[in-house]
């Protein structure tokens, strides 16, 4: 029997590019992919070149629970965002930075939550005021040209300027959520910081993998096709005023856990708890991040890691640090320029692993 993960977790090995796409269930199924306009779709991915931070965050991720493997491919057979629940620090972000390095699906695309977030700002940006400027000055200018006789290639050269396109940029959830043959990876962080009511606004777009754009489709009788600029500054054609994906994103939603979701909404997502770091998940992480003290290098400070590493565990007490304090706590003993001093290092260290729930005195 064949291996059906298309995501293996190898993420501090080489790539792994997604090849195929497994078929979908009938029940989620989307834009046909013979709708795809094959050329620009081609072009776009030739320019969605991985970015520095794809590389350093999905190579440097450390997959120790089979679970984690499990929940990504299902999620990608199934069509169905992920929400990743755990500790600070136990690797939620990371994990959608995973699995487009290992994937090879281009740069991360992130919505950062906030309690003022509106699915409509994720989705797309209409700047109708500088519309409005560009159009005022168009018309003096228009007029300027008139006046002073210039020739009607001119006049209608600048009548074409301002289009409608000019002034729409698609966000991180526009972009995703564009026809193509492959998915893109959209990060959806800290959730549950958001609004009550955005859970609910993201049903629709969950179900149908689709929206409109109103100022687009005003205009489609005269203008069916337009192009806008993504997230990424690359252009995008939208045709009738809709976004209609062909192939749903691989959707990870983080939570810290600070509030419940609706049944609705938690219906339509594959939930994934985050383990805790052990031990020996802890080292790898830390030779992932500090390559240059791997091997021999590492011999030097490697009592110092394990010291550190046992302190920060503090048997087990661990939920309430973030392996970024750990990293950070590394830094300072792999550098030439380090405090020697035993009462300075006790005292830094103190500072860096300060739980988050303790006071600030």
């Amino acid at each position: 029997m064949s291996d059906w993960k298309r995501f293996l977790g190898n993420c501090g090995d080489s790539p792994n590019p997604l090849q195929s796409i497994p078929e979908p269930p009938p029940w989620r199924t989307f834009l046909p992919h013979d709708k795809i306009d094959d050329n620009a779709d081609r072009d776009r991915w030739q320019q969605l070149q991985q970015d520095q931070r794809t590389v350093e965050r999905g190579r440097s991720f450390h997959i120790e629970a089979s679970e984690i493997v499990d929940a990504v491919n299902a999620a990608l057979y199934l069509r169905r965002p992920l929400l990743v629940t755990g500790s600070p620090g136990s690797g939620k972000t990371s994990l959608a930075y995973a699995i487009a390095y290992e994937l090879q699906l281009g740069p991360v695309l992130v919505w950062p939550i906030t309690a003022r977030s509106t699915l409509k700002d994720a989705q797309y940006r209409y700047d109708a005021i500088a519309r409005l400027q560009d159009a005022q000055l168009d018309r003096e200018k228009l007029e300027r040209l008139r006046n002073q006789s210039f020739r009607s290639q001119n006049v209608e050269d600048l009548q074409e300027e301002g289009r409608l396109g000019d002034y729409i940029q698609l966000g991180p959830v526009g972009t995703a959520f564009l026809p193509s043959h492959y998915p893109r990876v959209l990060l959806i962080d800290e959730i549950d910081k958001s609004d009550l009511n955005l859970p609910n606004d993201l049903l629709n777009l969950f179900e149908e993998g689709e929206f409109s754009i109103p100022e687009l489709q005003r205009r489609q009788r005269k203008e069916p096709r337009v192009d806008v600029q993504t997230e990424d500054n690359i252009k995008a054609t939208v045709e009738n005023g809709r976004i209609q994906c062909c192939e749903f994103p691989i959707v990870v939603m983080t939570s810290n856990g600070e509030r419940d979701f609706p049944p609705a909404f938690l219906r339509r997502c594959l939930r994934l708890r985050m383990p805790d770091p052990t031990e020996e998940s802890l080292k790898a992480i830390v030779k992932s991040h500090f390559p240059e003290y791997d091997g021999d290098n590492w011999q030097h400070v490697e009592e110092q890691v394990d010291s550190l590493i046992n302190e920060f565990l503090d048997n087990g007490n661990k939920s309430d640090r973030a392996t970024d304090q750990l990293l950070n706590a590394i830094y300072f003993i792999t550098r030439e320029a380090k405090p020697n001093d035993d009462t300075e290092w006790k005292q830094l260290r103190n500072i860096l692993f300060k739980r988050l729930s303790q006071e600030q005195s």
